[in-house]
């Protein structure tokens, strides 16, 4: 009867494993931080179209500036509200009822990427309505 024995002449491939991991690593990393930050960057950009859906809706009602930024802010939720920019929307009056009405929102955004160093974006939301509701 043959006994089975693994092979032990492969004396030069010690650690080949090791090596090929410390290579593939670095980029594993960069396309799993990638994938984290591309979410962030979606979450942030939807988060802002809501917000600035909201408040068009509330100025198209309301006629107020100041009240559709209020409603904007507070859509926004898990943003910094310090960073956000409120575009405010051309007015709506009983001459222009039924012409759109816009509000723009504008957020920095920074990736945090793992050997990347990469400058702030600036995303944006936007929200039309007619005027007059």
């Amino acid at each position: 009867m043959r006994r089975f024995r693994p092979n032990t002449d492969r004396r030069g491939e010690h650690g080949a494993a090791m090596v090929e991991f410390a290579i593939i690593l670095p980029l594993l990393i960069i396309v799993v931080f990638g994938i984290i930050e591309f979410g962030r960057a979606y979450n942030t950009k939807i988060t802002l179209t809501h917000a600035a859906r909201e408040g068009v809706r509330e100025y198209v009602l309301s006629q107020s500036s100041a009240d559709a930024q209020t409603v904007a802010e507070n859509a926004a939720v898990g943003l910094d509200i310090a960073q956000l920019t409120f575009s405010t929307p051309a007015a709506c009056n009983s001459g222009n009822v039924g012409s759109p009405s816009t509000v723009r929102l504008e957020y920095p955004f920074q990736l945090a990427i793992p050997f990347f160093s990469s400058s702030p974006m600036t995303l944006i939301g936007e929200g039309t309505m007619r005027c007059g509701g």
